[in-house]
């Protein structure tokens, strides 16, 4: 078993362009959380401005709504949302600058074009371990969109996040190899 890959944030490009499908990593540094209603805001400001709301650009973004704090930490819990809801405004976001992105599940050929042409990265977050993945969180403060409730901009520091490369920045898809019996190396 290989040890888990230690991937500061924001994340830089150059070190994003090495991780591999597959590959375990450890997450440390700020995140920004952002659901449905979240991403078509930010889409929206997007599309007027020409650039993202909240210095979003080379951030990674995770697809949660977190509870609010409880048994001493910043979160209750805070597990990741289904990704391929966001699609519809992913691509748009990551050539605007997002670096990469924490969810579940697959995602559609558009997203994976999109990582390969940004050089950006898909990580996958176990569901069903929200209250032991809040461990993983040492800070968290509403950065905008307090209207949305659990959907509003949230900014989080990670310590040692455990996830995996769901889809790495040459377009190597986790999901889809495993659906096709490809092993990863």
């Amino acid at each position: 078993m290989t040890k888990p890959i230690d991937v500061p944030l924001p994340a830089d490009r150059a070190l994003l362009a090495t991780l591999q499908a597959g590959q375990e990593v450890r997450l440390t540094g700020p995140v920004y959380t952002m659901r449905d209603a979240g991403h078509a805001r930010a889409l929206a400001a997007l599309r007027e401005s020409g650039r993202l709301p909240y210095d979003l650009a080379g951030q990674t973004l995770f697809y949660a709504g977190p509870t609010p704090s409880a048994a001493g930490r910043p979160l209750g819990s805070v597990g990741p949302t289904t990704a391929s809801r966001m699609d519809f405004a992913a691509p748009a976001l990551m050539d605007a600058g997002v670096a990469a992105c924490i969810g579940k599940g697959k995602r559609s050929a558009e997203v994976v074009e999109a990582c390969v042409r940004n050089k950006a990265v898909y990580f996958a977050a176990v569901g069903g371990i929200a209250a032991l993945l809040a461990k993983h969180v040492s800070a968290s403060e509403t950065v905008a969109w307090e209207d949305l409730g659990t959907e509003a901009l949230r900014r989080l520091q990670l310590e040692g996040f455990p996830c995996f490369v769901a889809v790495d920045a040459c377009g190597t898809d986790l999901y889809r190899a495993v659906e096709q019996g490809i092993p990863l190396s």
